[in-house]
């Protein structure tokens, strides 16, 4: 019983005018000015009647592919393309379970391939649970204050999921910590971080935890001791529509997130009443001998409807949920990052002040405030970079995100209706046999 059960399946800044909102219009008319996300969720009138394209300028093929399928290798292309120049690649994978008198957890493996020159072997295997996920994204946020640090999934329940040992649910959280890690591993900063090095390679992570490391960078002191009594004169523009361009953008998902899930559990109450509909066609074809073969297949056609319907909301509930609720992280990580940036310049504008308020005259600003300045620069410049990455991202992933689940509507209504076509030859008179 304590064995581990069987295993899962396995660089300038561009202006904000450029940055389209994923759920509005690619008009720039439409966006209004700066980066006035758009409240409404409104194709263009002329939708149908013009050619559409992607995010990225690729025009899309409004005719119906040849395969369904064709919808997501036509994608698949592009996200590998910059594959070669990468040096580091982590994954995520093997879940086990692990009983202990105290506690019941589960760990996965990491492991690890790099030509780095600051890693001692090219390959690494190590095993970690949540915990040590969680220990990781703390350090980072502590040596790292300036960066958006990718979110983690939410520690014990997912929306829909009792059990947190469930297969299900093991595998949507590894899924997550694979993409957590691949995050840190994609940014040029991060990925260089000693905390992540050491996540990687040590074999006992625990000892490093009591430990310490102490290893927080100067800026990160600086930061992390901001005690927030300043209180900021006014955001600068740029940074001002960053935050409500977040708003706007986690109010939407938000409302997305809980219209999906009321869809999902509707599908799944239908699918009930279809389980429940379809045994009385046959139950009905033992008792009418002339009518028995094309109510069974009434009942078949039925069954196999229900396959697809739940095929159908395993992928919405799998692969559709936990991008929104990620991404809803991922605002709420951007705007703690955008807050530090206030306290930063709050502190600068609070000395300078203190400087303005000393009557004696002086060659030079103080260097406490060149500091300072010194942090709002940079904290300027990583906000506004890492702004860039993410929407990078967001474009790609949701752009494959909405082809997917396109993809995957199609194919459930193709199985319905090669289904309920099936069973015409069976419903059609049949010449009389002498």
């Amino acid at each position: 019983a304590a064995g581990a059960p069987k295993p899962l399946p396995s660089s300038g800044p561009k202006s904000l005018r450029e940055m389209p909102h994923p759920l509005a219009t690619s008009s720039s008319e439409e966006m209004g000015p700066a980066l006035t996300p758009s409240p409404d969720l409104l194709l263009p009138r002329s939708v149908a009647d013009k050619d559409l394209s992607l995010p990225n300028g690729t025009p899309v093929d409004t005719s119906s592919p040849a395969s369904s399928s064709s919808l997501l290798n036509r994608l698949q292309l592009d996200d590998d393309l910059d594959g070669e120049t990468r040096d580091l690649f982590v994954t995520v994978d093997d879940p086990k379970k692990h009983v202990c008198t105290m506690e019941t957890y589960i760990t996965y493996r990491v492991t690890t391939k790099t030509t780095r020159a600051e890693f001692d072997l090219p390959e690494y295997s190590v095993r970690r649970r949540y915990q040590d996920f969680d220990w990781l994204r703390n350090k980072l946020e502590e040596s790292q204050p300036t960066h958006l640090i990718p979110p983690l999934p939410e520690k014990f329940v997912v929306k829909g999921v009792v059990d947190r040992f469930s297969e299900e649910f093991v595998e949507t959280r590894r899924k997550a910590l694979d993409k957590f890690l691949k995050r840190i591993t994609d940014h040029p900063v991060l990925s260089f971080n000693e905390h992540f090095n050491v996540f990687l390679t040590a074999k006992d992570l625990n000892a490093y935890k009591k430990q310490g490391m102490a290893l927080l960078s100067k800026m990160g002191e600086s930061v992390k001791y901001v005690t927030g009594g300043y209180k900021l004169r006014s955001r600068p523009l740029e940074f001002a529509a960053i935050g409500e361009y977040l708003d706007t953008f986690s109010l939407k998902l938000g409302t997305i997130d809980r219209i999906a899930q009321r869809i999902i559990k509707e599908q799944l109450e239908y699918l009930v009443e279809l389980r429940e509909y379809g045994p009385v066609y046959s139950t009905w074809g033992g008792l009418e001998v002339e009518l028995s073969e094309p109510l069974e297949g009434v009942s078949a056609c039925i069954g196999n409807c229900c396959t697809a319907l739940e095929e159908l909301s395993e992928d919405m509930t799998e692969d559709f949920l936990p991008v929104l609720r990620e991404y809803i992280l991922y605002s709420e990580s951007m705007k703690n990052v955008l807050k530090k940036r206030d306290q930063v310049q709050a502190e600068y504008e609070a000395k300078l002040e203190a400087v303005a308020l000393k009557k004696e005259d002086r060659p030079k600003v103080p260097t406490d405030v060149e500091k300072c300045q010194d942090r709002v620069e940079c904290f300027n410049a990583d906000l506004k970079a890492d702004m860039e990455r993410w929407q990078n991202n967001k474009r790609q992933d949701f752009r494959q995100l909405l082809m997917g689940m396109a993809d995957k509507n199609i194919q459930y209504y193709e199985k319905c209706l090669t289904a309920w076509e099936s069973i015409i030859p069976l419903l059609q008179d049949k010449p009389e046999t002498k």
